[in-house]
């Protein structure tokens, strides 16, 4: 075989061997948790844009740059709502040095009631860095086909005393403001910070 075309087997071959290993260094590492499922493509969400406790702009920007769980329900639930806050606020004590890497953002969805000044004061019960925003129904209906979760309005004896029913399940958003999975129910501490140890080590 001539030197020139021996060379160029060589050299395609090599190129060949580079892509493949260039490929599979790329390849997000394979992460399994316990209290969930992580979604093997992280999805895009759509343009949203809500007022959050400071009635701010919170949209899609204030995602980026950090991993976000994401909880969905309302201030006046009796039980779910609280326990789950709760519950994160553990979590992110459990965490430590970790939880400078995650957001909480409690996302109403009730916001005939939960006004900005109502959020802010009823997260912060919880924990001072928690978030928490909301936006008419529309806004919300939109956010909740891109995140998978589902809600709806349950009338009461009078016109305010309704409830709401809601998914309980936490939404994962990665730092790229993409759905990269959801933590089910039953919850608990040791094991979601566990699996959020994980994630936030190896993101």
């Amino acid at each position: 075989m001539p030197r020139n075309i021996l060379f160029g087997l060589i050299a395609a071959v090599a190129a060949a061997l580079g892509l493949a290993v260039g490929a599979m260094l790329l390849q997000p590492k394979s992460i399994t948790i316990a209290s969930g499922t992580l979604l093997q493509t992280p999805r895009a969400l759509p343009a949203f844009s809500l007022t959050d406790q400071d009635g701010q702009l919170f949209d899609n920007a204030r995602l980026n740059g950090h991993w976000t769980l994401v909880f969905a329900g309302f201030t006046y639930c009796p039980d779910i709502c609280p326990g789950t806050l709760t519950l994160l606020k553990a979590v992110k004590a459990k965490l430590g040095p970790e939880a400078a890497k995650l957001q909480v953002l409690f996302l109403s969805v009730d916001p005939a009631r939960d006004t900005p000044e109502r959020l802010k004061s009823y997260v912060q019960f919880f924990d001072p860095t928690f978030l928490a925003a909301t936006a008419p129904d529309a806004e919300l209906e939109k956010l909740a086909r891109g995140m998978s979760f589902v809600y709806a309005k349950v009338p009461g004896a009078t016109p305010d005393s309704y409830t709401m029913d809601h998914s309980t399940a936490l939404m994962l958003v990665n730092p790229q403001g993409q759905l990269a999975g959801f933590f089910t129910a039953p919850l608990k501490a040791d094991s979601l910070s566990a699996d959020l140890k994980t994630i936030l080590g190896n993101g």
